[in-house]
């Protein structure tokens, strides 16, 4: 697939087997969204889930573009963050939704980040045995990565997104506009993502990133278009190859393993975003390929340096005021989602654009990666 930078509305398609959706990209959407959403919809109303930071910004120009279509809408609002990705949070909603008499064929538009994305998705999983789910995703982070695919989730102390489900949405709306709202701590949070596919599977886009990355980050339309299609297209490859993840679709975690680690160890907390978390799992993964002789020195500098650049942390010392031992991280990661057999699999690199998984590394290299990153 070429895509050429603009700044004008497209679309992609997510083909698995039979099945198909459309996510559509571009500025302004939001105030499309009832014109969007109205062919695919099974009945005309839907139940509109987001967070109090978010629907402030968005909630009453959805509601009006659904009412232009004559789309009945509801609203429940949840606290923000990402502790809202919780057994608890998920009864409540699950509960409210129920009490205010939400039928099969009632649709869930999950309208925020990606936790409310996450949390919105799996209560649609699971209530009366699968309702319609629409994504609307209002960060970076979640218009390039949480809200495509169909992985659904909340948290456990034990680890993130250890509880949920594959499960598709019906469209994805993506309004590129939203990111203006974002703190810029958001945003650069949710360019690790973006990052992430460029070391995944594109040294040009990589590369494009590094020439164009800070105008991205400045708030130029058209970089930031480009960057969400090319994420979003690379994304949706894998996903139409491996929808639950039993083979290449693994790949998309390259970061992960340790950046889930790392919110694991902060309780999820403020402190440390997912995106920074996943930052410094970027590094982590490129600096155990180097160490087992798999990449080449000059590749994780690369990175390193690129995402010094852009003002995102590359060390567990820049994220932890006190980082723990790296027996402690360890522990975290072996209750990883991607363990098979007891043995972890990590998605590592053998250069920026080529990565691959490997289930026989000695934990003894990765524990002296942590340590050496930790600064102990």
């Amino acid at each position: 697939m070429t895509i050429t930078p603009h700044s004008e509305e497209t679309s992609l398609v997510i083909q698995l087997g039979s099945r198909r959706y459309r996510i559509h990209i571009g500025a302004g959407l939001m105030d499309r969204a009832g014109v969007l959403m109205a062919p695919i919809l099974r009945q005309k109303r839907v139940f509109v889930i987001s967070d109090s930071h978010v629907a402030p910004l968005y909630l009453e120009r959805l509601q009006v573009s659904l009412s232009l279509s004559k789309i009945d809408s509801s609203y429940i609002i949840l606290p923000s963050g990402e502790q809202t990705k919780s057994l608890a949070i998920l009864e409540k909603l699950l509960d409210l939704l129920l009490a205010a008499r939400c039928e099969r064929r009632t649709a869930l538009v999950a309208l925020g980040g990606g936790v409310i994305g996450d949390l919105t998705g799996f209560a649609a999983t699971i209530l009366l045995r699968g309702i319609d789910l629409i994504q609307i995703p209002t960060t970076l982070l979640s218009q390039v990565d949480s809200a495509i695919g169909g992985k659904t989730g909340i948290n456990t102390p034990y680890g993130k997104n250890l509880i949920g489900s594959f499960y598709q949405p019906c469209i994805v709306i993506i309004d590129i506009s939203t990111i203006e709202t974002l703190p810029v701590r958001e945003i650069r949070a949710g360019y690790a993502e973006v990052v992430k596919y460029g070391c995944l599977d594109s040294p040009s886009f990589f590369k494009w990133l590094e020439i164009h990355g800070s105008q991205l980050l400045a708030g130029d339309l058209a970089a930031r278009h480009y960057a969400v299609r090319m994420s979003c297209a690379i994304k949706a490859r894998f996903v139409s190859a491996d929808e639950r993840e039993d083979g290449p679709r693994a790949l998309l975690n390259l970061g992960h393993t340790f950046g889930h680690a790392l919110e694991v160890e902060t309780g999820f907390g403020s402190e440390l975003r997912h995106g920074e978390a996943v930052s410094v799992g970027l590094v982590l993964a490129f600096d155990l390929s180097v160490r087992l002789g798999l990449c080449p020195g000059a590749e994780a500098d690369r990175l390193r340096s690129h995402l010094t650049a852009v003002g995102l942390p590359v060390t567990i010392r820049q994220v932890l005021a006190r980082p723990p031992e790296p027996a402690r991280l360890l522990a975290h990661m072996a209750r990883d989602k991607k363990v098979q057999d007891g043995r972890m699999q990590f998605v590592m690199a053998r250069r920026i654009g080529r990565s691959f998984l490997n289930g026989t590394v000695k934990m003894d290299h990765v524990l002296a990666v942590l340590a050496d990153s930790a600064g102990i």
